[in-house]
């Protein structure tokens, strides 16, 4: 089943449970917010290697999570892990991404999930850390598990690409086949894998759909319709 909630989003039903889908990347699982791959500090991250990168990604996302937050004010927010692109992001945050993250968990309760980006708890950071949790009897995990049902998860930076009125379309999508699904990262600097990569499309024997994400909608669109990547 699938039906369109208000502006942005789409109901689908998961396991036993509803999710609704927000064109931000997010999902709300009754009062509990889900995202996934912010990989704050990934910019502070690459300057270190000499990558230069515009400083802003860590902010830019803090706006978009403070955005959706506001907007569907749930009572709990979970990051599925690589909350931070490594285990110092914590370290390099600067005191309005700090600000930022205390107004957040002064809004709802905040719960870390370790990633294998930053599988250290974060230092000085409101929230409690774990390494996975049980919701609406869906298992919400970092790294989708191979073989079974019933998760939530991250990781793999879902994307889809769509042949549309003469031109070809990429987005960020969710992935999901009702038993299953994997969000989007969330992050403002995060890049992403195509839906027909085998590390997705083998988590989904029976097929799925990708919901791409755009502009201020999204678009539920069969695998059958989807266009694989070449090179």
């Amino acid at each position: 089943m699938l039906l369109r909630g208000p502006m942005g989003t789409v109901e689908i039903r998961l396991g036993n449970s509803l999710a609704v889908l927000d064109r931000s990347g997010a999902v709300l699982l009754g009062d509990c917010l889900v995202v996934a791959d912010l990989h704050l500090e990934k910019g502070t991250s690459f300057a270190a290697r000499g990558v230069l990168l515009p400083p802003h990604d860590t902010l830019a996302t803090l706006d978009a999570l403070t955005q959706v937050v506001q907007r569907l004010g749930p009572r709990r927010l979970v990051s599925l892990g690589d909350g931070f692109h490594d285990v110092g992001g914590a370290g390099r945050l600067g005191e309005e991404a700090r600000d930022r993250i205390g107004d957040l968990a002064r809004q709802c309760e905040l719960v870390w999930l370790l990633g294998n980006h930053d599988p250290l708890p974060p230092v000085g950071l409101p929230g409690a850390v774990v390494t996975d949790l049980d919701l609406h009897g869906l298992s919400l995990v970092h790294e989708p598990p191979a073989g079974r049902g019933g998760w939530v998860a991250g990781h793999l930076h879902p994307k889809a690409r769509l042949d549309g009125r003469g031109r070809r379309i990429a987005a960020r999508c969710f992935v999901t086949d009702g038993d299953r699904l994997i969000l989007p990262a969330f992050g403002a600097y995060t890049g992403g894998l195509d839906v027909f990569h085998p590390a997705i499309d083998s988590l989904f024997p029976l097929g799925f759909d990708a919901h791409l994400i755009g502009p201020g909608a999204i678009h539920r669109i069969a695998r059958e319709r989807l266009v694989r990547r070449v090179g």
